[in-house]
């Protein structure tokens, strides 16, 4: 079998092959006996069928048979003569069957790239203390007291920063009500009646409830907002939304003591003291989750800085697309419009470019880690993963394994779970250091 492959640019080869005629008559000589042996053909008994009607009867499925075997044949040859990785044969082209009985095609090859690795044991990556800070457990706790917070009226003073404001208010545009300018309903910017606000700089829309401070009850105030250029309500970016504002009633909170009376009213049987070691525990728990993501995102940061290599232009083309699709989803749950997609088309699709490259370098060098640390996965680990997603699914675990197998799902299923082993690996070798000064990734 004679076998030729020449490599180009972009992981891509051109397969060619020669099989002799021997080999190709052999092949045949073995395929159509099979056929002869249970071939059933009008006017024969099972099986005893000349060969001459049996070739001519199924010519063409025996063509196929035997295109078909030579070729995968090609294939496994190729890999071992080349000591090739492909990811994907494609179609073969120009299959012809020679006067002299030769069989010749060619193929376009798409090449796993070629990886060198770069140092990966012992990556240095910098994250915050595991410790949950105080301050953070008392934000919760805080959080807590204003659940059950009781409010008071405030007498004999303005509003001030920490107040709580019920309020009038209607809205206008360039001189227009709000619904009016925008030719349809604005919510809750166009107008509410009792309407309770926090006087805090996140509360309502940025500046607005700075204005309300030295208000009195009562009091009529005109409060201008400029809209930020990217405020989910197009027409509105930039615009200055006018306020008539009435404070109908001003109120300040009284939290209730974090003592046993309260965790009582949280959780009955509890003290306060327990439920504050419930919430350190989540805070752990997500904190060490965080922390865990910073050393992976920063692990392969520091692959893509240290490794650069080509890769197939389809997967490219595939995974830009993928990642373009997700963008566009997550903008439309965001509320952004079809004209607005539209128009971002080409920042989207640079952005979807760039972390499509990313993410395929990152896969190939952990495939790479992967095959050179000899990570791989059992099928006992795999059978247990897939039971345990579709238990997660509430789905009978033989069924969804077979509809994993018929979907052809199985091996991809199987490669990521040694990615995900491979960085479980990293992790544990990298050199993790902690400083006070890293902020947690929110």
């Amino acid at each position: 079998m004679n076998i030729v492959v020449e490599k180009q640019p972009k992981c891509v080869a051109t397969l060619r092959v020669e099989i002799p005629a021997e080999k190709v008559s052999g092949q045949r000589d073995q395929i159509v006996k099979g056929y002869a042996s249970k071939a059933r053909v009008p006017g024969f008994r099972p099986g005893k069928a000349p060969r001459a009607v049996v070739e001519k009867r199924f010519q063409k499925e025996i063509t196929e048979e035997l295109n078909g075997a030579l070729i995968n044949e090609a294939y496994d040859e190729a890999l071992k003569q080349e000591s090739l990785h492909v990811l994907d044969f494609g179609e073969p082209e120009e299959v012809t069957t020679h006067a002299n009985g030769t069989l010749t095609f060619t193929s376009k090859l798409t090449l796993a790239p070629d990886v060198t690795l770069p140092e990966y044991k012992g990556v240095s990556v910098t994250v915050p203390p595991y410790a949950v800070p105080d301050e953070e457990i008392n934000a919760q706790l805080t959080a807590l007291q204003e659940r059950f917070a009781e409010f008071t009226d405030i007498e004999g003073r303005p509003a001030a920063m920490g107040d709580f404001a019920v309020i009038d208010y209607t809205s206008t545009v360039d001189g227009k009500p709000t619904d009016e300018f925008l030719g349809k309903s604005a919510g809750y910017l166009s107008d509410r009646d009792g309407f309770w606000v926090r006087l805090d700089e996140k509360a309502f829309l940025p500046g607005f409830a700075a204005q309300l401070v030295g208000m009195n009850t009562t009091e009529p105030r005109e409060i201008t907002v400029t809209l930020p250029d990217d405020f989910p309500v197009e027409e509105l970016r930039a615009k200055a939304l006018v306020f008539q504002t009435t404070i109908k009633e001003l109120k300040t909170a009284v939290l209730p003591e974090l003592d046993d009376a309260m965790a009582e009213r949280l959780a009955p049987g509890k003290t306060m003291a327990e439920i504050t070691d419930i919430i350190r525990e989540n805070m752990a728990g997500e904190r060490r989750r965080k922390i865990d993501d910073m050393k992976v995102d920063q692990i392969v940061a520091y692959f893509n800085a240290q490794v650069n290599f080509e890769l197939p232009e389809e997967l490219v083309t595939q995974e830009t697309q993928t990642q373009a699709d997700a963008m566009v989803k997550r903008g439309v749950q965001s509320g952004m419009t079809e004209d607005e997609i539209e128009s971002q088309q080409q920042e989207i699709f640079a952005s979807a470019g760039h972390q499509a490259i990313s993410k395929l370098r990152t896969n190939f060098i952990l495939q790479e880690i992967a095959r050179v640390e000899k990570i791989s996965v059992t099928d006992n680990e795999l059978v247990n993963h897939l039971v345990q997603v579709a238990n997660s699914r509430k789905v009978a675990p033989k069924k969804f394994i077979k509809d994993m197998q018929r979907a052809g799902r199985i091996q991809s299923i199987r490669s990521s779970m040694a990615i995900g082993k491979t960085i479980d690996f990293l992790v544990e070798q990298a050199n993790v250091v902690e400083s006070e000064t890293t902020a947690l990734d929110a």
